[in-house]
Protein backbone atom coordinates (compact mmCIF):
# COMPACT_ATOMS: atom_id res chain seq x y z
CA UNK A 1 0.00 0.00 0.00
CA UNK A 2 1.07 3.54 -0.74
CA UNK A 3 0.45 6.77 1.12
CA UNK A 4 -0.90 9.42 -1.24
CA UNK A 5 0.40 12.97 -0.89
CA UNK A 6 -0.68 16.02 -2.82
CA UNK A 7 1.81 18.23 -4.65
CA UNK A 8 2.02 21.78 -3.42
CA UNK A 9 0.40 24.21 -3.68
CA UNK A 10 -1.96 23.42 -6.56
CA UNK A 11 -2.91 19.80 -5.92
CA UNK A 12 -3.09 20.26 -2.16
CA UNK A 13 -5.36 23.30 -2.50
CA UNK A 14 -7.62 21.69 -5.10
CA UNK A 15 -8.06 18.46 -3.11
CA UNK A 16 -8.85 20.37 0.11
CA UNK A 17 -11.38 22.56 -1.76
CA UNK A 18 -13.12 19.52 -3.25
CA UNK A 19 -13.15 17.67 0.09
CA UNK A 20 -14.65 20.65 1.91
CA UNK A 21 -17.25 21.19 -0.81
CA UNK A 22 -18.21 17.52 -0.64
CA UNK A 23 -18.51 17.55 3.16
CA UNK A 24 -20.51 20.77 3.16
CA UNK A 25 -22.66 19.84 0.15
CA UNK A 26 -21.42 22.93 -1.70
CA UNK A 27 -19.64 21.40 -4.70
CA UNK A 28 -21.02 22.20 -8.12
CA UNK A 29 -22.11 19.18 -10.13
CA UNK A 30 -18.85 19.35 -12.09
CA UNK A 31 -16.70 19.61 -8.93
CA UNK A 32 -18.56 16.73 -7.25
CA UNK A 33 -18.03 14.56 -10.32
CA UNK A 34 -14.31 15.39 -10.26
CA UNK A 35 -14.10 14.67 -6.52
CA UNK A 36 -15.74 11.25 -6.90
CA UNK A 37 -13.71 10.19 -9.96
CA UNK A 38 -10.46 11.45 -8.47
CA UNK A 39 -11.21 9.80 -5.12
CA UNK A 40 -11.92 6.50 -6.86
CA UNK A 41 -8.65 6.71 -8.82
CA UNK A 42 -6.72 7.57 -5.64
CA UNK A 43 -8.11 4.48 -3.87
CA UNK A 44 -6.97 2.28 -6.75
CA UNK A 45 -3.59 4.00 -6.89
CA UNK A 46 -3.08 3.45 -3.14
CA UNK A 47 -3.50 -0.30 -3.51
CA UNK A 48 -1.96 -0.88 -6.94
CA UNK A 49 -0.49 1.89 -9.13
CA UNK A 50 -0.79 -0.49 -12.09
CA UNK A 51 -4.44 -1.36 -11.57
CA UNK A 52 -5.64 -2.10 -15.13
CA UNK A 53 -8.36 0.57 -15.16
CA UNK A 54 -5.83 3.30 -14.37
CA UNK A 55 -3.82 2.58 -17.54
CA UNK A 56 -0.70 3.85 -15.75
CA UNK A 57 2.29 4.66 -17.93
CA UNK A 58 5.37 6.86 -17.83
CA UNK A 59 5.30 10.16 -19.71
CA UNK A 60 8.87 10.45 -20.99
CA UNK A 61 8.75 14.14 -22.02
CA UNK A 62 7.71 15.07 -18.45
CA UNK A 63 10.23 12.68 -16.89
CA UNK A 64 13.00 14.33 -18.91
CA UNK A 65 11.84 17.84 -18.04
CA UNK A 66 11.51 17.20 -14.28
CA UNK A 67 14.40 14.75 -13.83
CA UNK A 68 12.22 12.11 -12.15
CA UNK A 69 9.90 9.49 -13.63
CA UNK A 70 6.47 11.07 -14.09
CA UNK A 71 3.54 8.69 -14.42
CA UNK A 72 0.08 9.26 -15.87
CA UNK A 73 -3.05 7.45 -14.72
CA UNK A 74 -6.59 7.80 -16.03
CA UNK A 75 -9.44 9.34 -14.07
CA UNK A 76 -11.74 8.71 -17.00
CA UNK A 77 -11.50 7.37 -20.51
CA UNK A 78 -13.31 7.54 -23.83
CA UNK A 79 -14.72 10.98 -23.19
CA UNK A 80 -13.83 14.35 -24.63
CA UNK A 81 -10.88 15.85 -22.74
CA UNK A 82 -10.69 12.87 -20.38
CA UNK A 83 -8.82 13.87 -17.22
CA UNK A 84 -5.44 12.44 -16.36
CA UNK A 85 -3.60 12.36 -13.04
CA UNK A 86 0.17 12.86 -13.08
CA UNK A 87 2.24 11.52 -10.21
CA UNK A 88 5.67 10.48 -8.99
CA UNK A 89 6.94 8.00 -6.43
CA UNK A 90 8.14 9.66 -3.22
CA UNK A 91 9.39 11.73 -1.63
CA UNK A 92 9.64 8.84 0.89
CA UNK A 93 9.37 5.07 0.48
CA UNK A 94 5.81 3.82 -0.07
CA UNK A 95 4.60 7.31 -0.99
CA UNK A 96 3.08 8.63 -4.20
CA UNK A 97 2.72 12.36 -4.79
CA UNK A 98 0.05 13.69 -7.12
CA UNK A 99 1.62 16.52 -9.09
CA UNK A 100 -0.92 17.25 -11.80
CA UNK A 101 -4.50 16.85 -12.92
CA UNK A 102 -5.12 17.78 -16.53
CA UNK A 103 -7.31 16.95 -19.50
CA UNK A 104 -5.61 14.51 -21.82
CA UNK A 105 -3.31 16.46 -24.16
CA UNK A 106 -4.97 16.63 -27.56
CA UNK A 107 -1.91 16.09 -29.73
CA UNK A 108 1.10 14.33 -28.21
CA UNK A 109 3.15 14.88 -31.37
CA UNK A 110 3.10 18.67 -31.20
CA UNK A 111 4.56 19.13 -27.73
CA UNK A 112 1.27 18.91 -25.87
CA UNK A 113 3.05 17.69 -22.73
CA UNK A 114 5.19 20.86 -22.78
CA UNK A 115 2.07 22.83 -21.83
CA UNK A 116 1.44 20.78 -18.67
CA UNK A 117 2.54 22.48 -15.44
CA UNK A 118 3.10 20.25 -12.44
CA UNK A 119 3.00 20.98 -8.71
CA UNK A 120 6.09 20.88 -6.51
CA UNK A 121 6.75 17.98 -4.19
CA UNK A 122 6.10 18.51 -0.47
CA UNK A 123 9.14 18.63 1.83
Amino acid sequence: MFIIRMGIPEMQNLWKKLQKGHRDGENSKKDEELYLKWGNALKKLTNDPYYPGLHTHEIEPLSKRYGVKVWESYLENKTSKARRMFWVYGPNNNEITIIGLEPHPEDKKNGAYNRIKLSDLPN
